[in-house]
């Protein structure tokens, strides 16, 4: 059943792997969140789509998020450098980054959470808990979080 509470925000999420992007697009559809979902590949593309920078200068195309899903482990730029730069940005920093990524380490935790991220979250290892996931995470930013309507710009 979809959320009636407010429309539905924009998620970009940063991963390289095509497969975990497909399965993510898949996983949304199948929790029926209502959630519009963006993606780029690495860290230099997150940062090219929030600073609207080449192929990303079209804001129809590339709609402010209201959400980052960040894997850490990426070519170029990894989710780590992506985040410290998206904190240290002023105008970047008050969009909630929630770090979806198969490291388990404490020491990767610490630092996203010590970076600024709201949550981390380790990828689940089957579809259904991916489409689980998706939905708590939709119920959640869209109908428990309050986000200020400035960020849609």
């Amino acid at each position: 059943m979809p959320y009636s509470k407010v429309k539905p925000i924009t998620i970009l999420m940063a991963d390289d792997d095509e497969d975990d992007r497909l399965l993510t697009q898949d996983a949304l559809a199948e929790s029926r969140v209502l959630n519009e979902l963006h993606f780029v590949e690495d860290g230099v593309e997150l940062l090219e789509y929030l600073e609207r920078k080449g192929k990303f200068e079209d804001k129809t195309v590339s709609p402010r998020p209201g959400l980052i899903l960040l894997d850490l482990n990426m070519p170029r730029m990894d989710g780590r450098e992506a985040l410290e730069a998206i904190k240290a940005n002023p105008n970047l920093k008050g969009i909630p980054v929630v770090i979806l990524t198969t490291s388990k380490q404490e020491e990767d935790m610490v630092k996203g959470y010590n970076l600024g991220a709201a949550s981390y979250i380790t990828k689940p290892v089957t579809f259904d808990g991916l489409v689980d996931l998706m939905k708590t995470l939709g119920k959640y930013w869209v109908e428990f979080v309050e986000l200020p309507t400035t960020f849609n710009d």
